[in-house]
């Protein structure tokens, strides 16, 4: 599904290498579209109130206010989510706020935002209890993946969509409020229309992104969402992420940099300077703002790492498809019940953290070619194997390129990269606790021994020549020219 067909919405048509894809450009202009567009809604139940439900509850709600429509937020009994949900406006009190079951029974349209483990034990009692015909709302199509694994799929006469905002809540609600003074301002989404028994699905899931604040809404399929998803968050957003700042910093400190100095070049490197390159001018950018020795240096470590971290995208992208990565994330809660998962942040490069962030004040932090070029490889080489397994380029790009330099690097160089990690979802961190050791192996063992072998300049014009700038360009176009505040 490439191609929106919608009722309410005026779309657009975007050129993409190789054909066209039909977006929708957000914007607050669009709010008094939402009540048509939302058609037969009445009542919208969050379910769940982590970082997805609490941005996502609270944008709908502002979004909606004086249209009639209601937003409440669905938690379990004795959630320790309730006191944040009732300081937020959402309250017993007001009957915004309810036990999860009941606020799924007397909603219109369900979003379904609680764990994904979670989700596949309890999505069975949460079915039963529906209005006939509401509307099923998912943001991620971990549950799709799940039913498929056994021969099952939603129940018949809903209405299924996906609104996946491509970034983490708290940029979902940060940037939603920058859209107070720049119009647009928000985080890009996908839309999936899985089932559409009355005809107006697709508007819903519109009507649901723009309310969002998304600036740019693409097409999808959720079999494709979960897919990209998954891999990505596996891969260059998250585990390549963690195993690439892991291997480097060992690296330069064997070859004598002190901590400090091998933390700047290592983490700070791609938060700070190699992310904003990308985000403001494309992947070509990066290895343009180098010159001599180190763009020699770059195409060495370019070429170097991309057959490496293809295999390894690859490779995970088999096993989200085969549904090895989803059983493992139900297998893994049902072992964590009962103790919590152990945090990464003890290895020694993150004790330098504190220190690094302070100088920031004093010290520019350089684009280290070494580093540029074993991160652009890693990018690149997601993309790629995205557009070999048939995704959009809409998908490609914001999973692989927007999601990462406009949403989670920025908040990794606020904190860093350890704590991100420690603080995702939990299908996140565990994806990247078993993938980001995998990276930093290949990193390790492959990419770096092979750093003196000469740069492939056929790899090299492969890059340069990649279609992916070109999507890249044409999507970052239609992104308003902000950046998120992270407190």
């Amino acid at each position: 599904m490439t191609t929106i067909n919608s009722s309410v919405f005026t779309t657009e048509t975007m050129t993409v290498p190789g054909g066209t894809e039909t977006i929708l450009r957000g914007g607050r202009d669009l709010f008094p579209l939402l009540p048509e567009g939302f058609h037969g809604i009445e009542k919208i139940g969050v379910l769940g109130w982590g970082p997805q439900g609490r941005a996502q509850a609270l944008n709908l709600r502002d979004s909606l206010a004086g249209t009639g429509i209601t937003v409440s937020v669905g938690l379990r009994p004795g959630s320790t989510s309730a006191d944040d949900a009732r300081a937020n406006g959402f309250t017993e009190e007001n009957g915004t706020l309810g036990e999860l079951l009941t606020v799924a029974a007397d909603s219109d349209l369900v979003i379904l935002l609680i764990a994904d483990a979670a989700l596949a034990a309890q999505h069975e009692t949460i079915f039963q209890t529906l209005k006939p015909g509401a509307t099923i709302g998912l943001s991620h199509g971990f549950l799709l993946g799940h039913l498929q694994a056994s021969g099952r799929d939603f129940p018949e006469g809903h209405p299924v969509i996906a609104v996946c905002p491509k970034g983490m809540g708290d940029s979902v609600r940060r940037l939603y409020q920058q859209g107070a003074t720049v119009n647009g301002a928000g985080i890009n989404a996908s839309i999936a229309v899985h089932a559409d028994p009355d005809g107006h699905a697709t508007d819903r899931a519109l009507a649901w992104s723009v309310a969002l604040g998304s600036p740019y809404t693409f097409a999808t399929t959720l079999s494709s969402e979960y897919r990209s998803d998954i891999v990505g968050e596996r891969a260059i957003l998250l585990g390549a992420v963690h195993g690439l700042v892991e291997a480097l910093y060992r690296y330069f400190r064997l070859q004598g940099s002190d901590p400090i100095t091998a933390y700047e070049r290592s983490t700070e490197a791609v938060t700070g300077p190699i992310a904003r390159t990308i985000s403001a001018a494309g992947l070509p950018a990066v290895r343009a703002a180098l010159s001599g020795a180190d763009q020699e240096l770059f195409d060495r470590a370019y070429s170097a790492t991309y057959l490496p971290a293809r295999d390894l995208v690859a490779e995970i992208y088999d096993e989200v498809a085969e549904g090895t990565e989803l059983r493992s994330v139900v297998l893994a809660d049902q072992r964590l019940a009962t103790r919590p998962m152990t945090a990464i942040a003890g290895s020694e490069m993150w004790s330098h953290s504190a220190e690094v962030h302070e100088r920031r004040a004093t010290t520019t932090t350089a684009l280290d070619p070494l580093t540029a070029g074993l991160f652009v490889a890693t990018m690149t080489a997601q993309v790629d194997e995205f557009a070999a397994r048939g995704h959009a380029w809409s998908e490609i790009v914001n999973e692989s390129i927007i999601e990462a330099v406009d949403s989670l690097l920025p908040y990794m160089h606020a904190r860093d990269v350890a704590f991100m990690v420690d603080n995702c979802s939990r299908t996140a961190r565990l994806g990247t606790r078993r993938w980001g050791p995998r990276f930093q192996a290949a990193y390790e063992q492959l990419a770096l021994p092979a750093l003196d072998n000469p740069a492939d300049a056929k790899a090299i014009e492969a890059f340069l020549q990649n279609p992916v700038h070109e999507a890249l360009a044409v999507a970052a176009e239609l992104r308003p020219s902000v950046d998120i505040s992270v407190s």
